[in-house]
């Protein structure tokens, strides 16, 4: 092993490895701050299908890719068939769109992605010398979101001081490993306001119902269809359904964090044809902020998006305690104490009618933990995370003889 001296001019990849695109804009707005910023480095997209590379030219720009490479990944093509059914279970063709372009990904002197997966690099020979760069795809207080795993990571990018402590505490971290940037994701979305007859042609209260994925944590499973009764009782709320992105994408849920595996239940065609009830199970605008921004009240479970609801306007917030956790006074359920606690659906219609008059109660410790979450200063989180990027790759660097 030697010291090498690594300046300006490497090529740096964005790495896309997902069934769905909701991760790319925690990422995205990095790729035209650095093209911007930094035009000696030499950048490319590398994703592993056609949505992934669309969802990225919305935030950049149609024209990115006369600005940096765009490499559309492939496995063996006999694998294909077998990856979708397995995927339906677990998310193993990500593994294999590694091993199938080792090649590749070893031409690299750093990958930047928004999931873990990619930490399977470090185990292939030819690939150890990238350097690999994680940019965190939400920023809740869910201890998953700051394994000691991800301590491997050369460079981890943050949204707020609360996650970098966070990180710190596991002993996984050391400081100069990880630094605060912002929010990429309010960076990257569109500021245009919502138009509320898109969805309701009236104003009553838009309630969002945004439950996780995650077989134990997720209302979903145990009180789903319950909590839609609650809005065919009660027209006077709108009910903007949109859970999880990949919770439809899979019949059944498996979590080696809880060591779960639940069947996800689909929705009996009542609740579609209903005039108060918005259902979206994975569009765009279930992952773009269009939802958080539009909704008055937010109902959730252990999903981190509450953050995004509140990130851009404080509101009340109503979480679904589904699997009996003692959450008080526990760090992991930080964002609960945002509002009310319920147990059970036939507490939900008296949560909602307590919910913006009760909100004052609240707004204090919103307003601190988004404070605490999302760093802002004068710069933009894009430019903050490119120059971030560009001076971890100034640093001297250990290379393999």
């Amino acid at each position: 092993m030697t010291s090498a001296s690594v300046t300006t001019g490497k090529r740096i990849a964005f790495l896309y490895n997902h069934e769905a695109a909701h991760q790319v804009a925690h990422s995205a707005s990095v790729i035209t701050a650095l093209l911007d910023e930094h035009p000696d480095l030499e950048i490319s997209l590398l994703a592993t299908s056609d949505v992934l590379i669309e969802a990225v030219r919305l935030i950049c720009g149609p024209d990115i890719g006369t600005r940096c490479q765009i490499i559309k990944l492939e496995v063996t093509a006999w694998h294909r068939p077998f990856l979708k059914a397995i995927d339906l279970f677990a998310p193993i063709s990500r593994i294999d769109y590694l091993r199938a372009n080792t090649a590749l990904l070893a031409t690299f002197d750093a990958i930047i992605v928004t999931e873990r997966t990619s930490l399977l690099l470090q185990n292939i020979a030819s690939c150890r010398h990238v350097k690999l760069i994680y940019l965190s795809h939400g920023s809740g207080d869910r201890s998953i979101g700051f394994v000691p795993e991800l301590g491997r990571f050369d460079l981890i990018l943050q949204s707020g001081e609360k996650l970098r402590q966070r990180f710190l505490d596991t002993g996984a971290v050391g400081p100069e490993q990880i630094k605060v940037v912002g929010a990429l994701k309010l960076d990257a979305v569109a500021r245009t306001p919502v138009a509320r007859d898109r969805y309701f042609a009236d104003d009553k209260p838009i309630v969002l119902y945004n439950p996780h994925l995650e077989p134990r944590l997720s209302s979903w499973y145990t009180m789903g269809l319950q909590v839609f009764d609650v809005f065919l009782d009660n027209p006077d709320y709108n009910l903007i359904f949109a859970p999880h992105v990949m919770l439809f994408q899979r019949r059944v849920q498996v979590s080696l964090e809880s060591f779960t595996i639940r069947l996800r239940r689909d929705l009996p065609q009542k609740y579609a044809a209903a005039r108060n009830i918005h259902i979206d199970t994975g569009s765009a605008a279930s992952a773009d902020m269009t939802y958080t921004r539009l909704a008055d009240i937010y109902l959730g479970d252990a999903s981190s998006q509450v953050y995004e609801f509140l990130a851009t306007k404080l509101r009340p917030c109503i979480h679904i305690n589904s699997h009996q956790a003692s959450w008080r006074d526990n760090p992991d359920y930080r964002f609960w104490t945002f509002g009310q606690v319920i147990s059970a659906a036939h507490e939900l219609p008296a949560a909602l009618a307590k919910a913006q008059t009760g909100h004052a109660t609240y707004r204090d410790v919103q307003a601190q933990a988004i404070d605490e979450t999302y760093s802002q200063t004068a710069q933009r989180p894009s430019i903050r995370a490119a120059e971030a990027i560009e001076e971890f790759l100034k640093k001297p660097q250990r290379s393999e003889n």
